[in-house]
This record gives C-alpha cells, sequence and structure tokens, in this order.
C-alpha cells in the first residue's frame, strides 16, 4: 500500500481509510475491525518482543525437540554474530535453500537482524534453477543441508556465492531420534568431502564467539526483508521483493480474522519456508504472536495426519488435494479433532463438494469449525481474504482481511464493475510488495497506482463481488498449472524442452488427476521426427526426461511425454494447446465410459 502511513501516539503504524474507495468493506466483516495496528519496526523485533514475554514458552517442535523462545532468541542471536564475521552487511542476500527446520528459522531471523535480506529457494529445486535464483539476487552466501551440497557445490561457480553454510537435520535432534534417523534417512544423505569449502553449522554458530562488536542493525518497516519468487501474473520467474512491514502486518490481520486464537497456541508448519503461506503464516504469524510452531521438514498425507492428533494441533492448512487425501486415510478413523480451532485451504479452489466433504468430515470427528477458504497472490506474502469463521457464503472465498481492499475491473483497466459481475481481481493493503526485483516494466505492470490514492496489484486472476464484500474466484486469467498446490506455468516448461536439440517444438498441457488436481503432460514434435520403433521413442523419453530433471523442479516433472509429427496451431501460428487439452479431456472421458461398460458387463 503505497498511501501515506502515519505513526500514532503509541508509536504504531496505522492506515487512514482512502475516502474514494467505494466498496462495502463493513458490511459483512462481523466483530472483524477495519483498520489495525501495526508494529514500526523489523520481523526480528516482533519476534524478540514476544520471547521477553513468553521466554519459557515453546516455540518450535521438531521431530520430539522442543525449543523455547528464550534458546530460539540465542541462537538467532549467535548466528547473527557469525554472519558479521563471515562479511555479511546491510541489503546483502543469503540464500537460504532449506526445509522446515530450526537451523532455517534461527538464520531467517538472523539475517533479519543484521540488515540483510533473506532470498527463499526451494531446496528440491533443479541445479539450473538455483543457480538462476542465486544469480537474480547476487547472493553472497547460501545456507542448505548436507544432501544437497553437491547440488550447491555444481553450481557454486557460475554465481557470486562467497560461503556455503552446512547444516544437518540430525544435528537438532534428540539422542534417541537421532540414532533411529541415521539408520533411515541418515544413510541415504552423500558424503561431504572433509576438503570440501564449505563451514559446517557447528564451526559457523562457533564463529560467533569471536564477535566483538555490534552485530545488530537498525532497520525500518519499509525495507526489504525477505525475497520469495512466483512466476508472477504473467508466468515469467521473478523475485518478490517484500518488506518488514508486508510480514509484520499480516501477522496482525491474520490474528484479527482470527480471534479465538491464544498464545501458546500449536500451528502445523508443514508448508514450505519458501512459500508465502508457510513463512508468513505458519511461521512469521506464530512466531510474532507467541504461538508454536511444529515444524514438518518433509510429509505425506499420512504423517500429516498423525502429527495432527499427536501434538493435538489447534490450526491447520493444506491444499485441496491434501485434504482429499486425508478423507481416505484409514488411520483417521476414530481421531479426535476437538483441538482443532482453524482449518485452513488455499493454494487452490475448494470445491463445493469437498467442502461439504471435509465439514462432514470434521463434524464426525468432534471438530466444532468448519475448513474456511482463502485466497491471495505472493506479490501480498499470501493470503489476504479469508472466509470469516462465522459466516460462510456457498462458493466464496471470503472477505478482504483489515486495511486490505479489493475491486474487480475490466480486465487490465482500471474501469470498475458493478458487484456480481465477472473481471480482473485487484488488492490492495499493507501487505502488498515492493516490487519485482530488478523489473521494473513487471513492477509497473502489476502495481498500478489509482486516483483512490492506493496501489493495486493486478492479479490476472478473475472474480466477482457482492453486495456485502464477499470474494469469488472464478478462475486464471493467465495460463497456468496448479499440482498440489504449486504453481506450474507452461510456458517456463516448454522454453526447457525447446532448448533441446532433439525438440523441434513442445506443448505443456495439465491433466485432471484425483490427488493432484492436475499433473503435467508434455507434448514433443522431435527434431529429426518421432522416431519409428518404440525403443527408439523410449530412449528420446529417457532422455528429455533426464535433461528436465536438470532445468525444473520435482513437482514440475512430467508424468508424461507424448511425440507427434506435428502439433496443432492456431491462425496466427501459436500451438493451440486448448486443442491438446480438449483431445486429452475427449480420451478420458472415453476411457471411463470404456471402464464402466466393462465394469457393467
Amino acid at each position: 500500500m503505497s498511501d501515506k502511513w502515519t505513526i500514532n501516539e503509541n508509536g504504531k503504524i496505522v492506515f487512514p481509510i482512502p475516502e474514494k474507495v467505494k466498496t462495502p468493506w463493513f458490511a459483512s466483516r462481523g466483530d472483524l475491525p477495519a483498520t489495525l495496528e501495526y508494529t514500526n519496526g523489523t520481523m526480528y523485533e516482533k519476534v524478540e518482543a514476544v520471547a521477553k514475554k513468553y521466554p519459557n514458552n515453546i516455540a518450535l517442535d521438531f521431530m520430539g525437540k522442543h525449543i523455547t523462545y528464550r534458546h530460539m532468541i540465542d541462537q538467532i542471536n549467535t548466528c547473527a554474530k557469525s554472519l558479521r564475521i563471515l562479511g555479511v552487511r546491510e541489503n546483502d542476500k543469503v540464500t537460504i535453500a532449506m526445509p522446515n527446520c530450526p537451523q532455517a528459522i534461527y538464520m531467517l531471523y538472523a539475517v533479519n537482524l543484521v540488515g540483510a535480506i533473506a532470498n527463499m529457494v526451494h531446496p528440491l529445486s533443479a541445479e539450473k534453477e538455483i543457480e538462476n535464483y542465486l544469480n537474480m539476487s547476487e547472493s553472497i552466501m547460501v545456507v542448505t543441508l548436507d544432501q544437497f551440497y553437491h547440488k550447491i557445490e555444481a553450481i557454486r561457480k557460475n554465481t557470486k556465492v562467497q560461503n556455503v553454510i552446512i547444516a544437518r537435520i540430525r544435528d537438532e535432534l534428540t539422542r534417541p531420534i537421532r540414532v533411529g534417523y541415521m539408520l533411515t534417512e541418515g544413510r541415504k544423505i552423500a558424503k561431504i568431502p572433509e576438503d570440501a569449502p564449505v563451514f559446517q553449522w557447528p564451526d559457523f554458530i562457533g564463529l560467533g564467539k569471536h564477535c566483538g562488536y555490534e552485530y545488530r542493525v537498525k532497520r525500518q518497516s519499509d525495507a526489504p526483508a525477505a525475497i520469495l519468487y512466483s512466476g508472477g501474473t504473467t508466468g515469467t520467474t521473478k523475485g518478490i521483493m517484500l518488506t518488514n512491514l508486508n510480514f509484520n502486518a499480516l501477522s496482525e490481520q491474520v490474528i484479527a480474522a482470527n480471534p479465538m486464537f491464544r498464545p501458546g497456541d500449536k500451528m502445523l508448519a508443514a508448508m514450505p519456508l519458501f512459500h508465502g503461506f508457510g513463512l508468513g503464516v505458519c511461521l512469521h504469524t506464530m512466531l510474532s504472536q507467541g504461538g508454536r510452531c511444529i515444524l514438518v521438514p518433509r510429509f505425506t498425507p499420512k504423517s500429516y495426519a498423525k502429527l495432527i492428533t499427536k501434538y493435538k494441533c489447534n490450526f491447520i492448512a493444506g491444499v485441496p488435494t491434501l485434504y482429499e487425501a486425508l478423507l481416505r486415510l484409514p488411520s483417521m478413523k476414530g481421531a479426535d479433532l476437538s483441538c482443532l480451532k482453524g482449518v485452513f485451504s488455499g493454494g487452490d479452489s475448494l470445491s463445493i463438494e469437498l467442502k461439504k466433504k471435509l465439514d462432514k468430515f470434521l463434524f464426525d470427528h468432534n471438530g466444532k469449525v468448519q475448513v474456511r477458504e482463502g485466497y491471495g497472490t505472493t506479490e501480498c506474502v499470501t493470503a489476504s481474504c479469508l472466509t470469516p469463521p462465522q459466516m460462510h457464503k456457498e462458493g466464496s472465498i471470503g472477505i478482504p482481511f483489515p486495511d486490505t481492499y479489493y475491486k474487480i475491473v475490466e480486465p487490465g483497466t482500471d474501469k470498475e464493475l458493478p458487484f456480481g459481475e465477472e473481471g480482473e481481481i485487484l488488492l490492495a493493503g499493507p501487505s502488498v510488495m515492493m516490487g519485482y526485483m530488478d523489473m521494473p516494466e513487471e513492477t509497473a505492470e502489476t502495481l498500478r497506482t489509482h486516483d483512490d490514492g492506493l496501489t493495486w496489484v493486478y492479479t490476472g486472476d478473475l472474480g466477482s463481488m457482492d453486495n456485502e464484500g464477499f470474494i469469488y474466484f472464478k478462475g486464471r486469467a493467465k495460463r497456468m498449472i496448479i499440482s498440489s498446490g504449486y504453481n506450474i506455468y507452461p510456458a517456463q516448461l516448454e522454453n526447457i524442452f525447446d532448448a533441446h536439440e532433439k525438440v523441434q517444438m513442445s506443448c505443456c498441457i495439465g491433466v485432471p488427476d484425483d490427488y493432484k488436481m492436475q499433473k503435467v503432460k508434455m507434448f514433443v514434435k522431435p527434431a529429426g521426427g518421432v522416431p519409428s520403433t518404440d525403443e527408439g521413442k523410449e530412449a528420446l523419453k529417457a532422455e528429455l526426461l533426464a535433461y528436465a530433471k536438470k532445468h525444473i523442479a520435482k513437482y514440475s516433472m512430467p508424468y508424461d511425454i507424448e511425440f507427434r509429427d506435428e502439433l496443432p496451431k492456431t491462425l496466427v501460428g501459436k500451438v493451440a494447446y486448448r486443442v491438446l487439452e480438449e483431445e486429452e479431456e475427449a480420451k478420458r472421458k472415453a476411457e471411463a465410459e470404456a471402464a464402466a461398460a466393462a465394469e457393467a458387463k
């Protein structure tokens, strides 16, 4: 929100309600306030203040280990001192390529404490993707796990990285758990050479003992704090620059939208830290409000279900595919879910049918709540709209957070549409990004200031709003595949495949899948023609898949490659991907009808 915020008599940041905003923000808010007060400081300072208030409360649970707020803050400060010893200075970029584990949390807030910027990267990204993220951000340091060392080492020489810090999951485990881990998962990790040019985590932390000078850097609320990556609204990878205020404002908004929250409440933090919801809600909101994070470094629906009941979690979040899987788990039979205060769904549309199934499932397992759907974009960290606790409209994704404004316009314009009409979703508020890193034209295209004084994010999504301010998501305006909650941009995959010497042309589509919602399928026109034999086709397919693994993330990998002599074209000569989608849908229906007929016999 570019509009001028002010500091009130309590030293808090406040946003005045814009006079020209005409949408009905107060019609259905219930007890939700229209505006809030926000901490005037950094992410670290907000967490530190809570740690002083609840020093002995548990902040993090990790594979059976309990970490108090006092211990967490001590580790963050020691980590910050070590960063200073290694030369990390204000506005330097430090890449954190880690799953949800204690070292990642310590590093995140330590980076913030020394005035640097955390570059959040998916550790399972392909080598070339990680290399791109490092170079886009000009990172001088990488922090990752031992199992990803060889991936980082392979591309390090092509970047500006000066130091690599290697952490290990086993170092944060209690003795009994560590033994079991080393006999199972630990045995699979390739050893790091003794002369590898890296700092092992214990040695890195030990450097902090030699820091005899000031390591804290005073930063403003509007200073950059973290970079998250997204395809943005166009499908081109962008680094989204987010501020301390973006995260701190989000934490206050989430709590305001969930008045049932109390310090000590437990959140199952299964969403990853490189994801806006994982970082902004599951982690920072909880830790800045006195909550307790159950860290999940890697999860399956089965382990997710086990942790909910083991820790008696109060808040859980997931994508629709995860909840669909939970409904089918035998282990959930008889589970007591009376501990739940909030169940949130995001990342993809929650169908009316699945919501009904989930609500019944919760009721049948002593749940006192229903699933609440939200909406947001990484351009505003994560969610900015949520179904109220006691108010639901079928098909709606809820109402905007306090100080957050939505409007529906004719796509690409500033012409606001009447209630009920479908158009492009725009949003504005204190969690809106600074902009895309080093992409001024793309930033100007996505962030536009209107005559109401607000800077609006053009989401590229289609939706409508009713006369009570409830938002309805209709679909993606841009071409995109959503698989298990991950955004996959076909144009990116096509560019990668087209770069292969044996590919003349490719097209990527999403195929419906019962578990993932969609899975990726590639259609390829080989440069030398389609191989005539099955062996030749299989050999080419294996070669292309091996190539793809080096360039794209695991969740983006196609489940199949189909070779074609020609790909369908539009009148202007582009590949007609919709024709391929229709062909695949027709094939799927024919197979389903054949299966039904066979079963009937």
